[in-house]
């Protein structure tokens, strides 16, 4: 309401002076054309009895300055009117977008401002929605994440203590097999914590990438040789297209980062037989990387989310059908960190589109 009354008071004081200023002007002017007509003698005496002029003239001055007075009173009544009601109509959505945006601040982010119209105070509430929307997103997943990094961290953990346990109590023996299995235990937490910390690091303003004007073909052939044996076992074929001779400024060693990342998550969702295709073109500016599988694709409602840290499609978070959902969150922010742009779409399994800007095409090392 204070807003209201702020823009009501506002409003009617910028009518009243108008008013004002209005009727005191037109009053001046008819008390000074009324005693420039009084010095027209000559001609005012041939118009009318002289005797009964001043009398003429007070009424006339009186009848002018009454209905002037009256109309600006009048009209004052009318721009207080006016003036509360497009206050009202002003200050209504700020009030109900400011109720919204304190509910959100409660924790409510299901709150969302009513959209009338197309002018800025709609363009306001829509901007205030969507705000909502991202928040309301983010807090979900921060939510998940932290019980993600809880889930990811308690299954070894709990697995190592049980282990040993049993190994204190003499339940089992502790046999090369047992011991190995604790070791691939304290592997994955060892891993987490590298990932954590990379991300972390990758978040950081000491982060720096060490470019160099670099081919691209060797790159892709070398996360070929990488993940080569990886795919043989699984008998998943990984078909290399033509690579066209493209120069880009780019960190050797976190592309080769990027391309294996996305060549492993794409072995762990194809079946076995299944192929991997790899492609690069030049589309103007930009080479474009698509790596395809034959998988079974991404959920479309994963489709938003899957580049988000500890985002993963299974939600039983079954080790067998994924990582810990914080590769592809490294790889967007290496592309991201290159000036590129990453993506993914379904097409007969996963699309990943991977665009990076080219320099000029001479010959680099």
């Amino acid at each position: 309401m204070r807003l209201h009354n702020k823009l009501a008071a506002i409003l009617i004081a910028m009518a009243a002076i108008i008013l004002v200023l209005s009727t005191v002007s037109t009053l001046l002017s008819i008390h000074y054309h009324l005693r420039l007509f009084n010095h027209q003698q000559p001609l005012h005496s041939m118009m009318v009895d002289e005797a009964n002029f001043p009398a003429f003239d007070f009424h006339l001055e009186q009848a002018l300055v009454q209905s002037t007075l009256l109309t600006f009173i009048g009209s004052l009544m009318i721009a207080v009117l006016i003036g509360f009601y497009v206050a009202r109509r002003i200050s209504s959505p700020l009030v109900e977008m400011k109720g919204i945006a304190e509910r959100m601040i409660t924790g409510e982010w299901n709150s969302r401002a009513n959209v009338k119209g197309k002018d800025e105070l709609a363009q306001l509430a829509s901007s205030l929605n969507g705000l909502a929307e991202q928040l309301q997103v983010q807090e979900q997943l921060r939510i998940n994440m932290s019980q993600d990094v809880a889930h990811e961290l308690r299954t070894p953990l709990a697995t190592l203590k049980s282990h040993m346990i049993a190994l204190e109590d003499g339940i089992w023996e502790p046999t090369p097999e047992r011991i190995h299995a604790c070791y691939e235990e304290i592997e994955r937490l060892i891993s987490l914590v590298a990932e954590l910390e990379e991300l972390n690091y990758m978040d950081s303003p000491e982060f720096r990438l060490q470019l160099e004007k670099q081919s691209l073909a060797p790159a892709i052939h070398k996360a070929n040789d990488i993940v080569a044996a990886a795919f043989l076992n699984k008998d998943v074929r990984l078909n290399i297209m033509l690579v066209p001779n493209v120069n880009i400024q780019m960190d050797f060693n976190r592309i080769i980062q990027i391309l294996v990342n996305i060549l492993t998550n794409a072995l762990t969702h194809t079946q076995i037989g299944g192929q991997v295709d790899v492609r690069a073109e030049i589309q103007g500016e930009y080479v474009i990387i698509d790596i395809h599988d034959s998988g079974p694709g991404i959920a479309s409602e994963d489709l938003p989310y899957i580049f988000e840290r500890f985002y993963r499609g299974d939600k039983s978070r079954n080790r067998k059908s994924g990582g810990s959902g914080i590769g592809l969150a490294i790889v967007k922010k290496l592309v991201l960190a290159h000036k590129g742009a990453i993506w993914v779409e379904n097409h007969n399994g996963a699309l990943f589109h991977i665009r990076l800007p080219i320099i000029d095409n001479q010959p680099a090392h």
